[in-house]
């Protein structure tokens, strides 16, 4: 058998149980970019619906994890949201489009202190409403129990841990 470029082990037309652990892994990996890219078009979707076109969603979910913060790009990096030039990027373009507000910081010049202006505050309650509205749908729908929330952050944050020790820890 042949998924994606690789074989698995087959055991009398059957695949073996490592085989089968390596399918599912490689679908979960799938399905966390998919579901991301999802996330966005949802967001993206509801931004459309009320008419903030000078906004896209990438830049709402930027807006939504600053919240009510004041901070740094480089506190929005080390948070592990975003990439340092997407930072930067999307962070000019909604400083020039009047979303965030930006000054120098006392303590070194060289870093800009942003928090959200009273326009970034509207998409980031905007997301944050689109997200309560999608969980309360999940939760009515069944779609999966409380524990299984947090079963899956918690599979997700051991993930995450175990990365971000291949990538502190090792050398590739």
């Amino acid at each position: 058998m042949t998924v994606a470029g690789h074989s698995s082990s087959l055991i009398g037309g059957h695949e073996t149980p490592e085989a089968r652990t390596k399918l599912d892994f490689l679908e979960c990996l799938r399905l966390i970019e998919r579901l991301h890219r999802r996330m966005l078009d949802i967001v993206k979707n509801r931004l459309d619906g009320v008419g903030m076109n000078d906004v896209n969603s990438v830049q709402a979910l930027l807006l939504y994890n600053i919240g009510d913060h004041e901070m740094t790009a480089g506190d929005l990096r080390n948070r592990g949201y975003y990439l340092g030039s997407n930072v930067s990027y999307n962070l000019k373009k909604l400083v020039e489009a009047g979303y965030i507000k930006q000054e120098r910081a006392e303590h070194d010049r060289r870093a800009l202190r942003i928090w959200l202006s009273d326009e970034g505050k509207k998409v980031c309650d905007l997301v944050g409403d689109l997200f309560d509205e999608n969980l309360k749908t999940v939760q009515e729908k069944n779609v999966f129990a409380d524990a299984d929330v947090s079963e899956m952050r918690n599979s997700l944050r051991k993930l995450e841990s175990f990365w971000t020790d291949q990538l502190r820890f090792q050398a590739y």
